[in-house]
This record gives C-alpha cells, sequence and structure tokens, in this order.
C-alpha cells in the first residue's frame, strides 16, 4: 500500500541543477537502503546513486562529483541533488527504498519516476 512518490524533475539548460525529492506515502521502517534509478528510453536501467542506513553512499561514474544523495530515514525522504547537467544526464528518475520483509529477505519499493530533460 506504501506509495513512493518523485518532485523536482523538469527542463533544464545544461550546466543547470536540479534537486530530486522522493516520499513514501506511508511509514516504512528499518530502511536498509535509499537509491535513485535512471533510465532512458530503449536503454536499460541504471543506478545513479545510493545510500545505505549507516550513511555510506555510491555514485554512478558519469555523475560523481556532481550529484549529491541524501537521506532521512525517520522522515522516509531522499533526494538528489544534481548540478552542472548535461544533456546525457536526461532521463526518468526513479526512487528506490529497501526494507526486511516479514518471510526474509527485502521489500522493494519502487516510485513511478519524475522526468528530467536537459536540453538547450
Amino acid at each position: 500500500q506504501v506509495q513512493l512518490v518523485e518532485s523536482g524533475g523538469g527542463l533544464v539548460q545544461p550546466g543547470g541543477s536540479l534537486r530530486l525529492s522522493c516520499a513514501a506515502s506511508g511509514r516504512i521502517f528499518n530502511i536498509n537502503y535509499m537509491r535513485w534509478y535512471r533510465q532512458a528510453p530503449g536503454k536499460q536501467r541504471e543506478l545513479v546513486a545510493g545510500i545505505a542506513r549507516g550513511g555510506s553512499t555510491v555514485y554512478a561514474d558519469s555523475v560523481k562529483g556532481r550529484f549529491t544523495i541524501s537521506g532521512d530515514n525517520a522522515r522516509n525522504t531522499l533526494y538528489l541533488q544534481m548540478n552542472n547537467l548535461k544533456p546525457e544526464d536526461t532521463a526518468r528518475y526513479s526512487c528506490y527504498f529497501g526494507s526486511p520483509a516479514v518471510l526474509g529477505g527485502i521489500t522493494d519499493y519502487w516510485g513511478q519516476g519524475t522526468q528530467v530533460t536537459v536540453s538547450s
């Protein structure tokens, strides 16, 4: 029943910035991972950035130094600050939360995504 909703996407010029947000419609407890993915038409979905419960982060090489991921487990909120955007960053960005499942393993929560278009 819990849904993730992204916001903050839009059209920006090359070199511009955007800040994406992701919030859960309900409470999710014991989140282990929060991640941002992106997918362009005709391409596979790729991991952009992730943050673990302990605060460690990981970034795709293509965005490192330009994007910053941050999260708030207590508020079930995830952010992605994107600076110096390039046309190749154009894609639909989706957030992901992973939490322990009752029957074991991890329960995956996905958002529908928000479109980011970088063009002059």
